[in-house]
């Protein structure tokens, strides 16, 4: 947890702050190590590490926002920083021509600390190379597979966040992860198997007995006859038809025709000028059908090993757990203290930044399909016709999170309701709200799984956050499917 000096000095520049007079102001302490290992067709290709600490602060004035960051903790720094962040918050309300709704909280004081068996970090660098190896080995044991990646990343993150509402809180979260990616060619042919999900590192919040418990060694030969029967299989036919998504596939689904349209800052227009905003209408809440009756999302940051899961937001709010989608009515947002006061809603604990000098954002939590009655096999048994696709290999949405186009790794024609050929470079398109409206089952809890996504980009500058999508299988009918070319 943050070592004394630090705690100290954060105190002492909330109290400076308090004393010029702010409407609020917060000050946030952060200290990130992370750590990547890629192994390459048996060579070590990529070994890093790093350490980044610094502070960002808030400072409201007028109802104008200031920000200012600093790496330098010492000396005077500090108290220069939370000067810059005052006087930015004076400039901007002699321009701004609405105050930003803001309104006070009960200070909130506790900890959070992840879960874990085994801190990443204590585990010897050489037997990390070493398991990595292995699996390559087993990845690349066939003269197709031309090239094999298997990976490791690690993060810790410690903070401590003070505001002039007496808010005092710290957190330490440690997040793990792997990946392996099989790259089979053959006669001008290219296809990719990945697990444990495709475009990169699958991370939870543990420790490196997750790493364990993923063994890419025991999936590696699976992969790698996939990749291999990929180079041999039939185009995904062209046709409308029933499609079954693998979590794998559905955590990507959630991510971006769910998580993003329901960010509140997005619905209200904040997000325009890079990512685009929402179809989504506030004052539809409640009564907008976003999916069948049997789709239930929620927006959870406290689910166990979720990499969007925490304690407390970046502006002191307690993680809570938010219905997003019930019974297929849209039933709320992700949402900041700003954004949920604009709506007359209450903030839903969601503001969230990627480093200590960084401005917090509305990001996702957790944002998971809840499991139904079903199984997978009862899906595939009661499909006449149809494709089972898995592993995420492409997306296009629209700005406004509506119209869409995905593309898997893997497909397999579903007839008479058994599972038949492979189906290669098969894609599937849809319009949010007529795609998920045509949900006609959803798996059971014991077929449902967490996955955490490493990569998610917004803002200006970007920033990338780390957030959890969890599913089972799915069905949905009369779904657009082809194949890409």
């Amino acid at each position: 947890m943050t070592p004394p000096t630090i705690a100290a000095l954060l105190h002492d520049t909330v109290a400076g702050l308090a004393r010029r007079r702010v409407d609020y102001a917060d000050v946030r302490w952060e200290r990130q190590q992370h750590e990547a290992l890629i192994v390459q067709n048996g060579a070590v290709g990529h070994l890093a590490t790093s350490l980044s600490e610094g502070c960002a602060i808030r400072a409201l004035v007028r109802g104008a926002w200031g920000y200012a960051a600093a790496s330098r903790l010492s000396g005077p720094g500090l108290g220069a920083t939370a000067a810059r962040a005052v006087e930015m918050a004076h400039a901007c309300a002699v321009v701004q021509r609405e105050r930003v709704p803001f309104p006070a909280r009960p200070p909130q004081r506790g900890s959070y600390r992840t879960p874990l068996e085994v801190d990443p970090f204590t585990v010897e660098l050489q037997k990390k190379l070493e398991y990595l190896q292995w699996a390559n080995r087993e990845l690349r044991d066939h003269d197709a597979i031309r090239t094999a990646m298997t990976s490791l990343e690690f993060y810790r993150t410690e903070k401590h966040l003070c505001s002039t509402e007496g808010a005092d809180l710290q957190q330490e979260i440690v997040e793990s992860g792997a990946a392996m990616e099989a790259l089979a060619a053959l006669d001008g042919e290219i296809q990719r198997r990945s697990y444990p999900m495709g475009n990169g590192v699958c991370l939870a919040q543990a420790g490196y007995e997750y790493v364990k418990a993923l063994d890419l060694v025991g999936h590696a030969p699976r992969v790698r006859r996939e990749a291999v029967a990929l180079l041999r299989a039939t185009a995904c036919p062209a046709e409308v038809t029933t499609v079954i998504l693998m979590p794998d596939q559905l955590a990507l689904q959630l991510h971006e025709s769910c998580g993003h349209a329901v960010e509140l800052d997005r619905v209200l227009g904040q997000e325009l000028s890079f990512a685009g905003g929402s179809f989504l209408d506030p004052a539809a809440r409640g009564r907008f059908r976003y999916g069948s009756r049997l789709v239930n999302i929620t927006a959870d940051a406290s689910c166990p090993r979720g990499v969007g899961t925490f304690g407390y937001d970046d502006e002191g709010v307690p993680a809570q757990t938010t219905p997003i989608v019930r019974d297929g009515l849209h039933v709320g947002f992700l949402s900041s203290r700003e954004s949920a006061a604009r709506v007359g809603l209450s903030s839903t604990g969601a503001m969230r930044a990627d480093g200590w000098n960084a401005m917090p954002l509305v990001r996702m939590t957790n944002v998971n399909l809840e499991p139904g009655g079903s199984s997978l096999k009862a899906l595939i048994a009661g499909t006449r016709r149809g494709v089972l696709l898995a592993t995420n290999k492409s997306w296009s949405i629209d700005d406004q999170r509506l119209n869409f186009q995905f593309g898997t790794e893997i497909g397999w024609e579903i007839r008479r309701g058994t599972l038949g050929a492979v189906l290669k470079n098969p894609v599937y398109t849809g319009i949010t709200p007529t795609f998920w409206g045509s949900c006609r089952g959803v798996a059971g809890p014991s077929e449902w799984r967490l996955y955490g996504v490493p990569n998610c980009a917004k803002g200006e500058p970007v920033q990338i956050m780390h957030t959890g999508h969890g599913a089972a299988p799915a069905l949905f009918t009369r779904v657009q499917i082809g194949a890409r070319r």
